[in-house]
């Protein structure tokens, strides 16, 4: 991968986002057409598309209504400030996200060493390669990505914790539209995605834990969220 090249994830974000301020293909509050057409209109896959999805809707300029389909925002003052003031307020927001991994995620891989079954601890690290090879190939990553903590938490096995993974999903999803430097932060997840699974492997609780935290930390770096008056823990 190119340093600052653009993911094509987030090229079709930019795309879409120009059929509606720039083109006018698309007005505050029509309907997009559906995902089978839409990828097929811009030549690429789905997965790709519900990502660029993902990005606009994190943004504002899109709304998702469960059981009717995509919108564009009614609101033309963020579609008119796409990228700029609305980045800002995700930042924010990511921080504290940031905040509550740092406080569950350690103590959840360090359950899943304890708790996780074998067929479990293989299905964590069949995941965390499949991340890897995604990111090497330059594809959409986030939902592999997101699967692979997922199946950390489950192998946890506390049924309540399960209710945190929409935290780790909004984290993840927003990571991607702050990240200033994606290489860093697509190294760092491989490497310490495999350093995870080494400790998952030897069922190190302790050093599961620490790796955990080193990740989180990573991201927290790499996304300059430590920045301003108050750093996070």
């Amino acid at each position: 991968m190119k340093k600052d090249k653009k993911s094509l994830s987030q090229q079709t974000a930019d795309k879409i986002y120009d059929m509606i301020a720039k083109e006018h293909i698309y007005q505050p509050g029509d309907q997009l057409p559906n995902e089978m057409i839409l990828s097929e209109q811009l030549g690429i896959s789905r997965t790709t598309l519900r990502d660029a999805v993902r990005m606009l809707t994190l943004q504002g300029v899109l709304e998702v209504r469960r059981g009717k389909g995509t919108f564009v925002s009614s609101e033309e003052a963020i579609i008119g400030n796409y990228g700029l003031d609305n980045l800002d307020r995700i930042r924010i927001k990511l921080k504290d996200l940031f905040e509550m991994r740092l406080l569950f995620e350690p103590q959840m891989v360090a359950l899943a060493c304890r708790r996780g079954s074998d067929e479990e601890i293989e299905a964590i690290c069949k995941q965390g390669q499949l991340v890897a090879d995604v990111i090497s190939e330059g594809k959409a990553w986030t939902d592999p990505d997101q699967e692979f903590h997922r199946l950390i938490v489950a192998a946890a096995h506390n049924d309540f914790m399960n209710h945190l993974i929409p935290l780790i999903n909004r984290a993840v999803d927003e990571a991607i539209l702050i990240g200033s430097s994606k290489e860093d932060l697509f190294k760092n997840t491989i490497q310490d995605h495999a350093l995870i699974m080494e400790f998952l492997k030897k069922r190190d609780a302790q050093g599961a834990k620490n790796a955990m935290e080193i990740h989180i930390h990573h991201a927290i770096h790499t996304l300059e969220l430590n920045k301003g008056n108050e750093s996070i823990i």
